[in-house]
């Protein structure tokens, strides 16, 4: 699942050019104070994301659901909290 999550931040950040996102780690920030990723370069991710999912695992899922955006803590805090949310999605699918 990180390959997946890790190829779609590097696709979208071929577009951005954003330094944080050259060599992406489970720690790096996606979005939030200290992430340069604005609310539509997040989308654009989210939805490159769930392309690749749902072209791998022939699975739809939606990861800017009410469910991530009600948690406490956020999904789209790092590279290793969204990697998380999407295996525990899948396995719910």
């Amino acid at each position: 699942m990180k390959d997946i999550v890790l190829g779609a931040i590097k696709d979208i950040n071929e577009d951005l050019g954003m330094e944080q996102f050259e060599n992406p780690t489970d720690d790096t920030p996606l979005y939030g104070d200290d992430s340069e990723l604005d609310s539509l370069s997040l989308v654009m991710l989210v939805g490159e994301t769930e392309a690749r999912i749902n072209d791998e695992f022939d699975k739809a899922i939606v990861i800017a659901s009410e469910k991530a955006m009600s948690m406490r803590n956020s999904p789209f805090r790092s590279v290793g909290a969204l990697v998380e949310f999407i295996e525990a999605e899948l396995a719910e699918a």
